[in-house]
């Protein structure tokens, strides 16, 4: 693992937030509120901005971000061009099931990765990647 030091003191540089852009934010929002839980609150403030919270501040994870996409929406067959963000999940197949019940694709279906866990891509509303996994030892 790659280290910073700054003034004798080792850094570990981690992912601390994540943004999803959408077409249409309202729709968005009700998503990953339906699927997953997130409390999703707009942010006070000049921009339009949502503040995702994922979960107890006190457990692993972080929170992110809901906005306005600038661009042109991704297309069926854009190459992944950015970070994906995976969701730890503790039932895959449920949580498959709510992405689609909600208007999400699972656009690659469960794998395993073979003493880790469970995986499997979607697309959300707004066509951004995300991934799911379940943790499973005995995963093959």
């Amino acid at each position: 693992m790659n280290h910073l030091s700054e003034k004798g003191v080792i850094i570990t540089l981690r992912v601390v937030h994540f943004e999803i852009y959408a077409g249409d934010v309202l729709r968005a929002k009700k998503f990953y509120e339906q699927v997953f839980g997130w409390k999703i609150e707009r942010s006070e403030g000049s921009l339009e901005y949502w503040n995702i919270t994922t979960g107890n501040p006190d457990e692993p994870g972080i929170d992110g971000g809901l906005m306005k996409r600038q661009g042109g929406e991704p297309g069926a067959d854009t190459p992944i061009g950015t970070y994906i963000c995976t969701i730890d999940v503790p039932n895959i197949d449920e949580y498959l099931r709510r992405i689609q019940k909600n208007g999400g694709i699972v656009t690659m279906e469960k794998k395993p990765i073979r003493g880790v866990g469970w995986y499997a891509y979607c697309l959300d509303t707004e066509k951004n990647v995300f991934g799911v996994m379940q943790p499973d030892k005995e995963a093959r």
